[in-house]
């Protein structure tokens, strides 16, 4: 049973460490979409894993794990995770396949950004400035660079061609000092020697694995606000976050999706701007992002922080076909003596139970938020859903009541075994059907 993990609302959920723990039931860990503008944070025995590009199931051997097309591509970047790995005791080797249809990010894509976002003054979207969104709208503008292009090394051939075109296009835009495309195309057939031993077909890789049976999981970046079609544009990333992105982003059919499980955190927060409707300022939002350290494992921005939005999960719930809910960083509201969760939004005398499409509508809401009591024993490292203080338990019930879809995994810390696998949930039967497809295949 395949099974999709993707953030239900503006990324940093921690679907890295979801991710994490349920990888020792796959055999592949698949990423479909985003670049290393995405940051998943993992924490195993006191050590910090932080990773950008590679999907989180590369800390465990013997798991392999794709970047599929969908994902472009920043070869130094990447090369500099694997390296970093390297050093902290994980070797990747050949357990990494890489789409050869997976577009690839040059440097005059970040410069472009930079020059984008610098134009738009006030109006700006809040990009890393990492090269992504250019990088996606060279793959639309049928201009972009793929993987595997990058085999053809002759300065007359179709590579240099196109690198030549686009440096020139940069050059224009932004004036000043001019790039070499030579440089750039030496410099770009270094790093193609490099991935050539990762480059494949991802598609057909994943097809023969389900196939065999195997078991894969389906790793998003983001989350499904932040999506360029359902999310709160133009304050988006320029991939499709939501479920549907698993099948652009790696070639596989619909029929090959299992279960999708949607991560939330027990509070909201965001990077970057745009409408965060339970957003809080002051002392309670800076008390709120440093219990959570909320600040950004790819930018190191401090992220916005306000309280649970009900709406916003429900509206992921419905476009994701979310079977299942992952409540990550519990542990940060303890100690609260009440805890408001945001059930509606009040937009002049209406009352809205659904996510509004219009950014000026949203701009102008108002949460509405049902005030639950907080609790005083800490539920850090708990590890057992009984042990949780009761306070704690009946805030749970109530998202799990306003989304219409259980929990199934509640983290307790930022540790690998500080979590709580839920009685009847989602991953409870996964791991069943799994133990029991094992049995059935025993001589």
């Amino acid at each position: 049973m395949n099974i999709a993990v993707i953030g239900a609302q503006w990324g940093d959920e921690g679907k890295g460490k979801i991710v994490d723990l349920l990888t020792p039931n796959a055999s592949i860990v698949a990423r479909y979409q985003g670049g290393h503008n995405a940051g998943h944070t993992v924490r195993v025995g006191g050590t910090e894993f932080i990773l950008h590009l590679l999907p989180s199931g590369i800390l465990h051997p013997g798991v392999r794990c794709v970047i599929g097309n969908g994902v472009v591509i920043d070869p130094q970047a990447l090369f500099t995770e694997i390296d970093t790995l390297a050093a902290q005791g994980i070797e990747v080797g050949g357990r990494l396949l890489i789409s050869d249809r997976a577009h690839v990010i040059l440097p005059y894509h970040r410069d472009l950004e930079a020059l984008s976002e610098s134009r738009r003054g006030d109006q700006r979207i809040g990009t890393t400035s990492r090269g992504i969104g250019p990088s996606y709208e060279d793959k639309v503008g049928r201009r972009g660079i793929r993987a595997a292009d990058l085999a053809d090394g002759s300065e007359d051939g179709a590579l240099a061609s196109a690198i030549r075109a686009n440096v020139s296009a940069r050059n224009e835009a932004l004036g000043g000092a001019a790039a070499d495309w030579r440089a750039l195309h030496a410099d770009v057939c270094a790093a193609a020697r490099r991935l050539a031993g990762w480059v494949g077909d991802a598609s057909v890789f994943l097809a023969r694995a389900f196939e065999a049976g195997e078991c894969v999981l389906f790793e998003g970046a983001q989350g499904t606000l932040l999506d360029i079609d359902h999310g709160t544009y133009p304050f988006v990333t320029s991939s499709n976050a939501t479920v549907g992105g698993i099948c652009t982003g790696l070639g596989v059919g619909p029929r090959a999706i299992g279960s999708v499980l949607g991560i939330v955190k027990a509070y909201t927060t965001r990077v970057g701007e745009g409408p965060l409707p339970t957003e809080l300022h002051g002392d309670e939002g800076d008390q709120l992002r440093e219990s959570g350290r909320e600040y950004g494992a790819s930018t190191g921005r401090p992220r916005r922080c306000g309280w649970y939005d009900a709406v916003v999960v429900r509206y992921a719930v419905r476009v994701n076909g979310l079977d299942a809910l992952a409540v990550t960083k519990l542990d940060v509201l303890d100690g609260l003596d009440e805890i408001p969760l945001c059930t509606g939004y009040r937009h002049g005398e209406r009352l809205l139970t659904e996510f509004p499409g219009s950014r000026t509508v949203l701009a102008e809401c108002r949460p509405v938020y049902e005030r639950l009591p907080g609790w005083s024993r800490p539920t850090a490292g708990v590890r057992r859903y009984e042990d949780l203080p009761p306070e704690a338990r009946a805030y749970l019930g109530r998202i799990e009541a306003l989304s219409g879809v259980p929990i199934a995994i509640v983290s307790t810390g930022s540790d690998r075994a500080d979590t709580i696998l839920v009685r009847d949930g989602l991953v409870d039967r996964w791991q069943a059907e799994r133990a029991l497809a094992a049995q059935e295949s025993a001589p």
